[in-house]
């Protein structure tokens, strides 16, 4: 058991980390294997110290698809415990300890404005187009999909997800992330000129239908806030001050950015190759500031910054602190169930087709 700190103040925003941290760890050990907390690679330290699993978004995914436990604690924003709630099952619940934790990129896509974008789009008779929703959407626009022949992908797996779906197809409607979308299907080898990008406020994406037809892939113009942060710049400032550096970056950043590093992938993709670095090698990452600096800790025989000179932090992923965590176990503890997320069966069962196809092919 673990410790509870006696003589702690009454109001638990006077607490100090560590006394925080205690009542989180009591918790856990009280609700046993009835507890599961996941957290995200761009969480703070603090929660992802209390964490039973850390990952991407993939990892997460696969983690809650697979677990027993009734109640899973998603430290991370809105779409990923939806994603967790449509994967567990009736007797499980989904818990987001901050429901202010969003993501501005899956806003940018809203079921309307998707159905009048594919609505135009297969007006224009284009051929037999394939939707592809990056995982960082709502739960609505992966029922979107499953009614329509495609699928979820996520940073980890969109090469493959892209790869099944021009076998499907003979195009790919992709969103919400333009920059995603349009780097993968470039490294499949389907040029730049063959890519479109859909202003999601515009009647057939502001384009002309003879251009709709001779596009192979549409891209929604989507975007991550945090990775619009870094620039070609940052690169050669680094490259510059330290000879030998690895740039390496995650794939939401733009596509000029994306050429100029030595490598990009997803989240765990960039821990992983950090960590199995030789001692000694010096690394720009470019990606939220959480994982940068926590790379750097757990590394510390390495050079390891971040590619931006501004702080680079996700304000959806840092809503999460230890006391928010702190509160749902409390309630869990008393045998209330707060803060969960629920996506109505009938969306849940169509999304829930998609992401088991996207599990499936990955």
């Amino acid at each position: 058991m673990h410790p509870v700190t006696k003589d702690a103040p009454s109001d638990p925003r006077d607490w100090t980390e560590e006394e925080v941290r205690a009542r989180i760890l009591g918790l856990k050990s009280r609700l046993g294997r009835d507890l599961l907390v996941l957290a995200h690679h761009y969480q703070r330290d603090a929660v992802v110290a209390v964490a039973d699993a850390v990952g991407d978004s993939l990892r997460l995914a696969q983690q809650a698809a697979l677990a027993t436990a009734r109640h899973i604690v998603f430290c991370g924003v809105h779409f990923m415990a939806e994603t967790a709630d449509i994967l567990t099952g009736p007797g499980q619940s989904v818990i987001l300890p901050e429901l202010r934790a969003g993501c501005s990129m899956a806003d940018m896509a809203t079921p309307d404005a998707l159905e009048w974008a594919w609505q135009r789009l297969t007006a224009v008779e284009t051929g037999r187009v394939v939707p592809v929703t990056y995982i960082n959407s709502a739960a609505t626009l992966k029922a979107f999909v499953a009614r329509h022949g495609g699928t979820v992908c996520t940073s980890s797996n969109a090469r493959k997800i892209l790869e099944w779906a021009f076998t499907q197809g003979e195009k790919v409607f992709f969103f919400p992330d333009e920059h995603l979308g349009r780097v993968t299907a470039y490294e499949l080898g389907v040029p730049l000129e063959d890519m479109l990008v859909w202003d999601r406020d515009r009647d057939l994406g502001g384009h002309d239908p003879e251009a709709v037809r001779r596009a192979r892939v549409y891209l929604w113009d989507g975007f991550c806030v945090v990775h619009q942060m870094f620039d070609v710049e940052d690169i050669a400032f680094w490259r510059q001050k330290e000879p030998g550096i690895r740039v390496i970056v995650h794939p939401e950043c733009p596509f000029d950015l994306i050429r100029a590093a030595d490598a990009h992938g997803s989240t765990e993709y960039l821990a992983r190759a950090v960590g199995q670095a030789p001692p000694g090698s010096k690394w720009a990452v470019g990606t939220e500031v959480n994982l940068v600096s926590r790379l750097a800790a757990r590394n510390p025989d390495k050079l390891v910054v971040s590619l931006s000179p501004h702080q680079a932090i996700c304000a959806n992923m840092y809503r999460t602190r230890p006391l928010s965590v702190l509160r749902v176990l409390e309630g869990l503890a008393a045998g209330r169930v707060e803060n969960r997320i629920r996506v109505p069966e009938a969306v849940a069962g169509e999304a829930r087709q998609a992401l088991s196809r996207m599990l499936s092919l990955s």
